[in-house]
């Protein structure tokens, strides 16, 4: 196969969407140039982006395909760039339909059906998970059903029958992974998920606090990205919890989060809404022990051997699984973390790029 060359499009360059591109763009046999736009006021990024884009956009005919992620519209940028357009592979990240949107939002049903249109306009998707794909494609009739009148037919299989699952690969320092294990006494808890609403913080606090109260000890470093307000349990956390708090707020800087990693002991995620979990399964590389929910993405990115120990069914069991290790099973699961850190180093970019390099020949010669 000849080295191909494609255009990745992306308009929210920030977070997991960055480390997406950039980690594809640098492990890919095939040569990937990057158009960006800073990873801020996301709504508007889905909105309007692609007419910035369609004006903006170098000549694409020296390019055999274009790459682009959800949080874009792909359908307006076909009708507004004045040039042949190559076949276009959409990654999903996320989408706007199954998403836990805020009460009273009504931009939600425009920005879903941007989701759909540029889904079907693309020649080839790709999700990040299996659980995403199915609950995306399982809520769009029902989302439909919500038009008034001269609603489309069902466009579910058409978008699955050029749909594909693909894990998202992760980037991190080979030699900080080999060398990972350096653990904090007493253990280190981390969080290291965005602050928003939909990662069910108020669940982690109080699974914390419970901790405290039964006088276990534990250092915590709470970690990752904010994009808006604050929820009000991190300051309130950062009061009470303060004595035990050794990092609070995002590391931006990889080096100083992926040694944060090799620090910690456990990753919680307590998440109401996940895809894929990028940040766990960093976290898990690096040889976190994780405690995650027995839903969403998670029983399909942990090895089913690993369910019993580290998937929760509820408070109760987060409490009592989180107590246990810091009490008195530490040293077994942590040779359990240590064998899971060796099996997910298949996510890395190494690895993980076979799959989609396979992907972007097959866009180019379907």
């Amino acid at each position: 196969m000849y080295n191909m060359k494609f255009l990745f499009i992306e308009t929210f360059f920030q977070g997991s969407h960055r480390l997406f591109a950039e980690g594809l763009a640098a492990c890919s046999s095939h040569e990937i140039d990057i158009l960006s736009m800073p990873g801020e006021n996301w709504r508007w990024r889905m909105l309007g982006a692609a007419m910035h884009m369609a004006d903006t956009v170098p000549s694409l005919e020296k390019y055999d395909g274009l790459i682009v992620s959800d949080l874009f519209n792909l359908t307006d940028f076909k009708a507004l760039v004045n040039q042949p357009c190559p076949p276009v592979m959409v990654y999903f990240h996320e989408n706007q339909i199954t998403y836990p949107q805020p009460p009273g939002d009504k931009g939600a049903f425009q920005l879903g059906i941007i989701n759909i249109t540029t889904a079907l306009a693309a020649d080839q998707i790709v999700f990040n998970s299996r659980f995403h794909r199915d609950a995306f494609l399982k809520a769009i009739p029902d989302f439909l059903i919500r038009g008034r009148d001269f609603r489309p037919d069902d466009p579910t299989q058409k978008i699955r029958k050029k749909s594909e699952v693909l894990y998202p690969g992760i980037t991190l320092n080979a030699k900080r992974v080999v060398n990972a294990h350096q653990r904090e006494e007493p253990p280190l808890i981390v969080w290291n998920h965005r602050w928003g609403y939909d990662k069910n913080c108020e669940l982690f606090f109080e699974a914390i606090e419970t901790l405290e109260a039964r006088g276990l000890d534990f250092r915590l470093a709470l970690m990752g990205e904010n994009f808006g307000k604050i929820p009000h349990v991190f300051p309130k956390a950062r009061q009470r919890l303060k004595s035990k708090i050794l990092q609070y707020g995002y590391v931006p800087e990889r080096q100083a989060y992926e040694q944060w990693l090799q620090k910690g002991a456990i990753v919680i995620s307590t998440a109401n809404q996940e895809n894929f979990g990028m940040s766990v399964v960093e976290a898990m590389i690096m040889g976190c022990i994780p405690l995650l929910p027995n839903r969403l993405a998670y029983p399909e990115i942990l090895p089913e051997a690993y369910h019993e120990h580290f998937l929760y069914r509820h408070r109760w069991d987060l409490i009592d699984k989180l107590s246990a290790l810091l009490i008195g099973d530490g040293r077994r699961c942590q040779t359990l973390g240590n064998q899971l850190a060796g099996e997910m180093r298949s996510f890395l970019w190494p690895a993980a790029v076979v799959g989609y390099d396979r992907v972007l020949e097959k866009l180019v010669n379907q």
